[in-house]
């Protein structure tokens, strides 16, 4: 069982709300949360999106390492320790100082799920990231693998070699080693829903299913919330 390690950030609260949706690839999670900004908007909010590996200060390194097949498990783990680092410091923490509503597209449990199927080692990975502070709502689309493996490949002319898991040494066959690798995450992802507190939704459903649940959720979570940046 894995030990529960925190540091000084997941105690820390701020006026804004943070608000982050997790899942495997293929979960449909980048639809439910780009329908929730939409929503949030639209009922005079003000809204910061942000999304896993894409701090433009780290981008070009990480894009250029992989190109090189540079990465080991730990070194891939502290370049998206690095874009999240960035990230967080210069865009989360300020707008949930501000006040605003924050929406990401993955957070710290992505490389918790990811970079330990990669074998780095669950306390280790925690620490890298124990300066985050814990969501307001973390919300799990979770899906059976058959089903997100193959919207993504579906939508896939060709998966690349890290996405695919092909660094691992898992399958020659890019299609194998994603579905090998997708089960790990997808087993991980499944062991921290009580331990993290997880809101699990059923990604089987509609999008317009799901979205409503979404939007229940949140309106629960934002009961006593006043926005000092409300459009009128």
């Amino acid at each position: 069982m894995m030990k529960k390690v925190r540091g000084l950030g997941m105690g820390k609260t701020y006026p804004g709300k943070l608000f982050v949706v997790e899942g495997c690839d293929g979960s449909g999670k980048s639809t439910q949360i780009y329908l929730l900004k939409k929503w949030l908007e639209s009922e005079g909010n003000i809204v910061f999106f942000t999304e896993w590996n894409s701090s433009e200060l780290v981008k070009e390194s990480t894009k250029k390492a992989k190109k090189k097949n540079l990465l080991t498990p730990t070194t891939f783990s502290l370049m998206h320790a690095s874009d999240f680092a960035d990230r967080y410091e210069k865009l989360i923490l300020p707008h949930l100082r501000a006040g605003y509503i924050v929406l990401c597209d993955r957070y710290i449990y992505t490389a918790y799920a990811r970079d330990m199927a990669r074998g780095c080692d669950p306390d280790w990975v925690r620490n890298v990231y124990d300066f985050a502070v814990k969501p307001t709502a973390a919300l799990y689309f979770q899906a059976p693998l058959d089903i997100s493996v193959s919207r993504i490949l579906a939508g896939r002319p060709e998966l690349k070699y890290h996405e695919a898991g092909m660094d691992m040494g898992w399958s020659n066959d890019p299609v194998e080693s994603f579905k090998i690798f997708q089960g790990i995450i997808k087993k991980n992802y499944d062991e921290m829903i009580d331990e993290e507190d997880f809101i699990v939704m059923d990604a089987t459903t509609s999008i317009e299913e799901q979205q409503v649940r979404v939007r229940e959720i949140i309106k629960e979570k934002l009961v006593e919330y006043k926005s000092p940046y409300r459009k009128m």
